[in-house]
């Protein structure tokens, strides 16, 4: 969840401002977290809380309105200012960028768990075919990055997949997988989509480049340039990513520090509460 955070954050500056490089300063005084870490906090919240339908529409609701200056979409906007249970058939990027807790809410050999949370989240709002399509590929991407970096898949052997494989040719099958489960092209490389690359609100415009911005990376911090460097919706683009990225390489120390410079402290409270959970389950 943190990694999508710390993608919001970096990415603010940017959303209005697109930069086509992957030269530019990390943090910068100027960065500060938006509606898409507000949305990820509450759909953690949400699962802490039971991850029913009911759950994600109370908790979103809830967060927005205590946030209610972050720069939410005029469709959710109006959304949350009503009692509606009902979403809005949104088709935008919203239910992809707050994901990613979905991803973690399992482990990662029961895809099915986190996949089913992840329908729900953006059901409450986004119940159009390519909202539920944005939050649910995102999910399963991080739980199969979950899948390599934690160890599952032992053989016969007693070796993981991750002893077996690299990660590189792991991320080829992620990448088939998606092609297949999810319809999307992931054909391009970076450097073709970059040039052309404008503002997208769509899910499916903005997913797709999202996973690429993954699957083309080195590491955690090069991930969240590779989604900055394409322009657009900069700072969702950084959270989907962010999240995928994390689930495979991790967080490296100096970002997860530096990143609770830019929070307050309801979010960071709400963020060490869910992992304080995610732990009580391990243990469980």
């Amino acid at each position: 969840m943190l990694g999508a955070i710390i993608g919001d954050t970096v990415g603010s500056i940017y959303e209005w401002r697109n930069i086509k490089t992957k030269e530019f300063p990390f943090f910068k005084s100027t960065c500060f977290f938006t509606d898409d870490s507000v949305l990820t906090c509450a759909v953690a919240d949400a699962l802490m809380n039971g991850g029913t339908a009911d759950n994600f529409t109370d908790s979103l609701r809830a967060w927005a309105r205590r946030y209610p200056a972050a720069d939410y979409g005029s469709g959710f906007r109006h959304w949350f200012g009503t009692d509606s249970r009902i979403g809005y058939h949104s088709t935008g990027n919203g239910s992809a960028m707050r994901v990613s807790a979905c991803g973690w809410i399992c482990r990662p050999d029961e895809r099915q768990i986190g996949l089913e949370a992840a329908r729900l989240s953006a059901e409450a709002t986004h119940n159009s075919d390519g909202g539920i399509r944005g939050a649910v590929a995102t999910t399963d991407c991080i739980l199969m990055c979950r899948y390599y970096s934690e160890g599952y898949g032992v053989d016969e052997s007693g070796k993981s997949l991750k002893d077996r494989i690299t990660l590189d040719q792991w991320k080829a099958e992620i990448k088939a997988h998606i092609v297949k489960e999810y319809k999307y092209d992931l054909s391009e490389t970076l450097d073709e989509i970059r040039p052309t690359y404008y503002y997208h609100e769509t899910c499916d415009g903005t997913v797709e480049p999202a996973i690429v911005s993954f699957l083309e990376s080195t590491d955690y911090e090069d991930a969240i340039r590779n989604a900055i460097s394409l322009g657009g919706d900069s700072d969702t683009m950084a959270a989907i990513t962010g999240g995928i990225a994390e689930a495979a390489y991790g967080i490296p120390g100096w970002i997860k520090e530096k990143e609770f410079e830019f929070l307050d402290d309801t979010l960071k409270e709400l963020y060490l509460k869910w992992q304080k959970f995610l732990e009580d389950k391990k243990r469980k």
